[in-house]
């Protein structure tokens, strides 16, 4: 026995009232944007739920803010350049060029070319991950996003993970080793257009349910101009990526 049809849709027109009466009446929660940032410079915000994932196109000179208000995100985050999107974050070199495989404050995020696509600028988390990589619903939920942006999934490369921390043990074994407190964020500055993809979803090693993670991008030029590190690594990647980007832009005006 089939149930009968909603009298209320049954026309074009009755479709769409009740559509926008559904509309009307959802609630779309965003994230608290930060006070010490204008808002007018602010360019993206989004508060990504559980389960959720986001992607955006960001400029050279944005800097992002992903936080964590409730202490139980888990961000896996991807980045591409946007005009070259084969060229996209490689965490083996994110690890190996700066000596570091724990991510915090001055920490570039590297490609296999040995460009910048961001420097970690602001850190008051400290559990994050590169070791693990997603898991296998943050990578599905990780290609849904770069499907939004016109890639396929063998355009999904291991991605990085903020507020979720490992450690390795002496003996080589991998720890999980919780969350920070509620409230604590991170601040990327990207160096070259790219595309930003973003999961929010449990870690390989701590499959504790996420919450809500919220991102805030907004326009810091004036930051590429500042020396975020002093390490010789660092500045090699800074200078080639300072390259490509002149050599495009003269190539863009020629």
């Amino acid at each position: 026995m089939t149930e009968p049809s909603n009298p209320g849709t049954a026309s074009t027109g009755g479709a769409r009232s009740h559509a926008r009466a559904q509309a009307a009446a959802a609630t779309i929660a965003g994230p608290d944007l930060p006070s010490d940032v204008p808002s007018a410079k602010i360019t993206w915000s989004q508060r990504i739920p559980a389960g959720g994932y986001a992607n955006v196109v960001l400029g050279r000179g944005t800097r992002v803010r992903l936080s964590d208000p409730a202490g139980s995100a888990c961000a896996h985050v991807l980045l591409l350049r946007a005009d070259a999107p084969w060229e996209r974050l490689n965490v083996a070199d994110t690890v190996k060029v700066p000596w570091q495989a724990y991510l915090s404050t001055s920490h570039p995020l590297l490609t296999d070319q040995g460009r910048v696509l961001a420097t970690v600028l602001a850190d008051d988390s400290g559990h994050h991950d590169t070791l693990c990589g997603p898991t296998p619903e943050a990578r599905e939920l990780l290609r849904l996003a770069g499907a939004k942006q016109g890639l396929s999934p063998r355009d999904i490369a291991p991605s990085v993970s903020f507020f979720r921390g490992v450690r390795v043990s002496p003996d080589g074994a991998l720890n999980a080793t919780g969350s920070a407190p509620a409230g604590s964020s991170v601040e990327l500055l990207v160096h070259l257009p790219a595309v930003l993809l973003v999961a929010n979803a449990a870690h390989p090693l701590d499959e504790r349910a996420a919450t809500d993670l919220d991102i805030v991008a907004w326009s810091a030029p004036d930051d590429l101009t500042a020396d975020h590190s002093g390490d010789p690594e660092y500045q090699r990647a800074v200078q080639n990526t300072e390259a490509a980007w002149t050599a495009m832009t003269l190539e863009m005006t020629a």
